[in-house]
């Protein structure tokens, strides 16, 4: 499973307060942190209102300076895009976190991605709105799909979000994400899937238990990314072991090491 960190997000108060003050070593705490539980891509999100270029642009350099891990520059500004990928030098390529299949934004984030050679987290969204069953996901995913390998990204650097909606909102939405993941996977040979995890529980009471309940049933689906909270050790530990049972770590080698590491002494 590859982990993107999700907590440097200036929709978090906390966040956003330190990116306005600029506070270096709160921010550079946090990505070190996430580094050390186990987060493969730092996600950095710097959507201070009028402010988000200049803010991922500093997020970017800060952050690089503690983790050597690549990031995922989330935005849907192709001005904050391009700030973060000139900023950002790792020596693995970034992700861009999203493009979606709404034409605007399609046109103009495309570009940048391919002038940086980033990979691609696609959006199931597309110009007639979010999508409302696991067909409209598979249909959305497959037309991104096309597109971006017509304008020469690699099928292999396409992440497809399936959009994780609150079950809050609708107690459907967790079984109707789940049947995408698995629908996506059959439908598209080779395109990794990713999640924004939390997603899910928006809105309802102890939500740590319901992410960790809903990321080891979509590793059962084939889930491949997801883009959470690693310092959630309980999190962390359901997902090694999910990953065990479903015959993705060999000889439960990782869940073994997890073990001695105290990772699942909870």
């Amino acid at each position: 499973m590859i982990i993107i960190g999700e907590l440097i997000n200036c929709t978090r108060k906390s966040i956003a307060e330190a990116v306005e003050k600029r506070d270096t070593a709160f921010i550079q705490k946090i990505a070190k942190d996430q580094a050390e539980a186990g987060a493969n891509y730092i996600d950095v999100n710097g959507g201070v209102v009028g402010k988000e270029a200049e803010c991922m642009r500093w997020l970017v350099e800060e952050v690089q300076k503690v983790t050597g891990l690549p990031l995922s520059i989330d935005t849907s500004l192709p001005e904050a895009l391009e700030q973060g990928l000139k900023a950002y030098q790792g020596k693995e390529r970034a992700i861009v976190n999203s493009v979606t299949d709404e034409k605007e934004r399609f046109e103009t984030t495309v570009p940048i991605i391919k002038n940086f050679g980033a990979k691609v987290i696609g959006l199931c969204i597309d110009d007639s709105g979010m999508p409302k069953t696991d067909e409209d996901r598979v249909r959305i995913a497959s037309s991104l799909v096309e597109k971006l390998t017509k304008e020469g990204v690699d099928k292999n650097d396409i992440f497809i979000d399936p959009c994780i909606f609150p079950v809050s909102v609708d107690n459907k939405n967790g079984i109707t994400a789940l049947n995408a993941i698995s629908k996506i996977k059959e439908a598209l040979d080779g395109i990794q899937i990713v999640c924004g995890l939390s997603n899910v529980s928006y809105g309802l009471p102890e939500r740590k238990l319901l992410n960790r309940t809903f990321l080891v049933m979509a590793v059962t689906k084939g889930l491949d990314a997801a883009i959470l909270d690693p310092l959630d050790k309980r999190l962390m530990a359901g997902l090694v072991s999910a990953e065990a049972l479903v015959g993705r770590d060999e000889y439960c080698m990782n869940y073994i090491q997890a073990q001695r590491d105290g990772k699942l002494d909870l």
